[in-house]
């Protein structure tokens, strides 16, 4: 098995802080992620994510709660981590986000 680089792996925690975030500031328990984020590493869960034709439920919820600033779309912009991800699984974080009114602010 391939062992994770040390961006993957910061990737990683930086989704299991979102986790939290969004639990802690939006009542929101996001069980599914966290399982799929804890089996499939954090990484792999984003890929899946982005690769179904509609946003998350959780995505949603982050939404409704004005807070896709917390969604794993918006981490996938994150310039720190773009290099992990293709053109087209950033172009789908970014159309996600754009269509349901956010734009994410370049770090």
């Amino acid at each position: 098995m391939v062992q994770p680089t040390s961006l993957e792996k910061e990737f990683h925690q930086a989704m299991v802080q979102i986790y939290h975030k969004a639990k802690e500031e939006c009542g929101y328990n996001a069980t599914r992620f966290l399982q799929m984020v804890a089996n499939d590493g954090g990484l792999k869960a984003a890929k899946k994510l982005l690769a179904t034709p509609y946003p998350s439920e959780g995505f949603v919820k982050l939404w409704e709660n004005r807070r896709l600033d917390l969604s794993m779309e918006n981490l996938v912009l994150n310039p720190k981590y773009r290099s992990l991800f293709t053109e087209q699984e950033i172009e789908i974080a970014r159309e996600r986000l754009n269509t349901y009114g956010f734009t994410p602010k370049e770090v």
